[in-house]
């Protein structure tokens, strides 16, 4: 509840705002007459001016105004202004007779709420009626300034914490890519490995899967033909099955490309990904059909849920018709999935079923052999060339990657017994890594939610003390709220 001697009104009533414009005429350096920095959000975000504007058909922002980021996934964040040509996804707002930095924290408490309200199906834009019907909280003027000065005191404490506890991240995931690094380079092994006899070599165990993969293709063959030839015998009743599709491979890589990698331990050696697994890319069942979608039972994984953990269910199912009119497979338990589309954490990221599922299309599921493979030591080589898989995508829009890319990517081949190894060494040295992980995210979730607190209590009239209170209505500049509303509304009709 909001104090007795508060005022309110709505947003919308009082403040002013006005949405950029593309500029007509843009040129990648500043000179005399392209002079007017264009204002972006990459330029709003991160202070970045990419582009210069002549200023005509333009719309103006200043460093008095306060910047907010209408259209996209960012939609909602609010920031100080800059002088330039206001970008046509960003909108200038002005709260009259307000103190700056006061409209500033009110405005940010709101991001969460607005971000997540976003309205559009395309791209996300922020939704008018919330934020203009939002109740603003009116105090003297004394009392904003009063206000600011407390919230940023908490804020500078509670951001020391935060930057303290991602640094420990970045630690952390400075100490997982080397122990990653150390496993598939042989280190880890080593002794263990000079202890055994008769390990087979990598090429032994690459004949072996060529050998399993054509066992398993001539018989998916002859169950296709007894499918057909029921099918016939049924009067072809309902949809001709499906010809298996013959086994893919790329060429394999030559001594010359090989010299040129990293060196690896002996009976170990570089294979192309597609040369020892199965790659599918999948679909998602027409969205319009109810019948695909409604009381489905298939669990039918999306790139989003690949998140380098493993996949124990899945958010959306589909029906047994959806799965027979897409292009998408059920893979069994084990299988590794690895998304290939988004700009955020998403591409490139693995995840292992412990569930039989099907996917979509921005995913791929790498079918793992269960004569030469452990899922795990897939996953984990997955995680080492994360960044690296990251910038192998390619596109206009949204960088992806796809099935002949994956098939690309390098993979060091070794024999089972030793997976089995690195696996066990890869995961006593993280266990402790991944609890201080799991931690230091706890520690930030209560950060943000006391960040969110802080910022209630603010504008609920809540955070000064009595004393504090007492001392602003002491200040030479003090009127009440009721007066200062007034004045805010005198100041709207004149306009």
């Amino acid at each position: 509840m909001m104090r007795k001697d508060w005022e309110t009104v709505k947003l919308g009533e009082f403040a002013a705002h006005e949405k950029g414009k593309k500029p007509k005429n843009q040129k990648t350096e500043q000179d005399e007459v392209f002079k007017f920095p264009y204002i972006n959000i990459e330029a709003f975000e991160k202070g970045i001016i990419e582009t210069y504007t002549d200023g005509e058909k333009c719309r103006f922002c200043f460093e008095d105004d306060f910047l907010m980021v209408w259209d996209g996934s960012r939609s909602g964040l609010v920031g100080k202004g800059m002088n330039g040509a206001l970008g046509s996804t960003l909108v200038r707002i002005n709260l009259p007779s307000i103190e700056n930095n006061y409209a500033y924290h009110f405005l940010s408490s709101k991001y969460l709420e607005i971000n997540t309200r976003a309205k559009g199906s395309g791209t996300p834009h922020v939704d008018p009626y919330l934020l203009w019907n939002y109740d603003f909280s009116i105090c003297s003027h004394p009392e904003q300034r009063a206000i600011v000065a407390k919230i940023e005191e908490l804020f500078s404490d509670l951001d020391k914490g935060i930057a303290d506890l991602k640094k420990a991240q970045d630690q952390l995931k400075v100490y997982r890519q080397a122990v990653l690094k150390k496993a598939f380079e042989g280190e880890l092994t080593k002794e263990w490995r000079e202890q055994q006899q008769d390990l087979p070599t990598a090429d032994e165990l690459l004949e072996q899967i060529k050998e399993e993969r054509q066992k398993h293709y001539e018989q998916q063959l002859e169950n296709w033909k007894q499918a057909v030839n029921a099918w016939e015998e049924n009067d072809k009743e309902g949809k001709k099955p499906g010809k298996p599709k013959a086994i893919k491979s790329v060429e394999q890589f030559t001594r010359t490309e090989i010299k040129s990698m990293d060196e690896l331990p002996n009976k170990w050696n570089w294979v192309r990904l597609g040369n020892v697994f199965q790659v599918f890319v999948g679909s998602t069942p027409s969205r319009s059909k109810t019948e695909y979608w409604e009381n489905g039972k298939i669990n039918w994984v999306s790139s989003g849920e690949v998140t380098f953990s493993s996949i124990f269910e899945t958010r959306e199912k589909i029906t047994n018709e959806g799965l027979n009119n897409a292009s998408t497979t059920i893979h069994p338990v084990g299988t590794v999935m690895l998304a290939m589309i988004g700009e955020g954490k998403t591409r490139g990221q693995a995840g292992i079923l412990e569930i039989e599922a099907c996917h979509n299309q921005n995913t791929a599921a790498i079918r793992v052999s269960e004569i030469g493979f452990l899922p795990k030591f897939l996953f984990h080589y997955l995680f080492l060339k994360y960044e690296r898989n990251r910038s192998v995508g390619s596109g206009n829009n949204q960088k992806a990657l796809n099935q002949g890319r994956i098939m690309d990517f390098d993979y060091p081949l070794c024999s089972v017994e030793e997976q089995h190894q690195i696996i066990q060494e890869i995961e006593s040295r993280l266990s402790v890594c991944e609890k201080v992980e799991e931690s230091i995210i706890e520690s930030l979730e209560k950060a943000k939610a006391l960040r969110q607190s802080v910022l209630k209590k603010a504008f609920e009239g809540t955070l000064l003390t009595k004393e504090e209170i007492a001392a602003c209505k002491a200040a030479p500049d003090y009127e009440p709220a009721s007066i200062l509303l007034e004045k805010i509304k005198a100041e709207k009709k004149k306009k």
